[in-house]
């Protein structure tokens, strides 16, 4: 596992909670030290909360699964808090921490035996804002992330399983992932991997949802795909998704216009596939992305081929990106434009109406939550969510919704936003 950079963790931030109430809330830290230390050389942490100070005397340690009281962790004769390690942090607070971001400060006391112990304990002091994403105890939906979120910092500050333990850890269930970009030696991973997928899998408690696909169309200058080729590209990752465990299928189609018309082998190539989609299991969804919006020709062409196939192997897929009602685009001095015009196409708003997506719900079968920012409030800059999601709760929409964090590529930034957006979904829910 890697480990955040801030020894403050971006996971494991939470209440702690005894028979469903919360009685304090806890975090988990790095080791800041250059070696490993035996437990009783941890001489306790401060933490702060937005200015609150939790003494150290008062908190209770975790190492190695064992739960110790400062006394206690003084003098223990076993353990250790290696540099691969986190030591989690339980402060006791009635109630626990409210739902949001927190501004957390912690002040570890290491002892180093070397030094004179007028100058122990050695005091290492970091500062963060972390995301308290709080618990629903009955959620109106279903909770996922694509990995597509963490752009940038996939294979630099995090692994796949990395991955799979941020999604866990933000109660999360679902896990989409991007064919080409996730699974090692595509598109014929070897069994120790599949191996591997499945035991993070099952570590973490995810289920796989969307499997990211493409039909390059384009894929030479001077020719197009045939509809052989494109069929034969889709049937590829039908196959593997399927032995993956994946039930939707979302094959990104090259496009011949600015609102993005798919190639014309679309239709045969995808119903070529349908029989093979039904016996795996994998519904084929392609994804209606700005600038297409709900009502335009595209939709209307995919409605048609369900009606005329009469298949239950082909769905929409919603990228909420439709949905926003402000650019998200910002140029070199981080603002916004103020022409239009300058911004690319995909990120000027759409302005699409939640009632827009009312009219075709019963086709919905998954929810890309495209997303650009969630500020310090829990509100979405860009996307107006609570009529959105009203739409979903009342046409019964039973899918996933999937984190896909779109915005500034800073390391780290994808993983925050990510909470961000679980813990405002958790608080526009109690307010449908």
């Amino acid at each position: 596992m890697v480990l955040d950079i801030n020894p403050i963790q971006s996971r494991g931030f939470a209440n702690t909670l005894v028979d469903g109430a919360a009685v304090g809330f806890q975090l988990d830290l790095r080791n800041p030290n250059y070696r490993g230390l035996s437990a009783s050389l941890v001489d306790g942490v401060d933490v702060t909360v937005d200015g609150h100070l939790f003494p150290h005397e008062g908190n209770v340690y975790v190492l190695e699964g064992r739960e110790l009281t400062l006394a206690e962790l003084r003098r223990t004769t076993s353990g250790r808090w290696d540099l691969d390690r986190t030591m989690t942090v339980k402060v006791p607070l009635a109630g626990g921490l409210e739902r949001g971001v927190h501004r957390v400060a912690v002040d570890v006391r290491l002892r180093a035996p070397y030094i004179p112990i007028e100058f122990q304990p050695n005091v290492f002091h970091f500062e963060r804002e972390a995301i308290l994403i709080g618990a629903v105890s009955e959620p109106r939906f279903k909770y996922g992330v694509s990995t597509y979120s963490y752009t940038g910092d996939m294979n630099t500050v995090m692994t796949l399983e990395d991955a799979m333990a941020h999604v866990a850890d933000l109660g999360a269930t679902g896990f989409e992932i991007l064919g080409e970009g996730n699974v090692a030696g595509y598109p014929d991973p070897t069994t120790e991997w599949i191996d591997r997928w499945f035991a993070g899998l099952e570590r973490y408690g995810l289920k796989p949802t969307n499997f990211g696909s493409w039909i390059d169309s384009r894929m030479w200058l001077d020719r197009d795909l045939t509809v052989d080729e494109g069929a034969a590209a889709l049937e590829r990752d039908i196959r593997l998704a399927a032995r993956l465990g994946f039930s939707f299928v979302r094959p990104k189609i090259g496009v011949v216009s600015l609102d993005l018309v798919p190639h014309p082998i679309w239709d045969e190539a995808v119903e070529r596939n349908l029989e093979l989609a039904q016996e795996k299991g994998i519904v084929i969804c392609p994804e209606i992305h700005s600038p297409t919006p709900i009502k335009h020709k595209v939709v209307d062409d995919y409605l048609a081929f369900i009606e005329r196939t009469g298949t239950r192997n082909f769905g929409l897929l919603i990228d909420t990106g439709i949905f926003m009602t402000r650019t998200a685009f910002q140029g070199m001095d981080g603002k916004e434009p103020e022409n239009e015009d300058d911004v690319p196409v995909p990120l000027r708003p759409l302005h699409v109406p939640a009632s827009d997506l009312a009219e075709v719900l019963e086709h919905v079968v998954f929810i890309q939550a495209k997303f650009y920012e969630v500020d310090d409030d829990l509100v979405d800059v860009h996307i107006p969510w609570e009529p959105v999601l009203q739409v979903l709760r009342d046409g019964g929409y039973e899918g996933y919704l999937s984190s896909e964090y779109e915005g500034p590529r800073i390391p780290y930034r994808g993983i925050e936003q990510v909470r961000r957006q679980h813990a405002m979904f958790h608080k526009l829910e109690q307010q449908l």
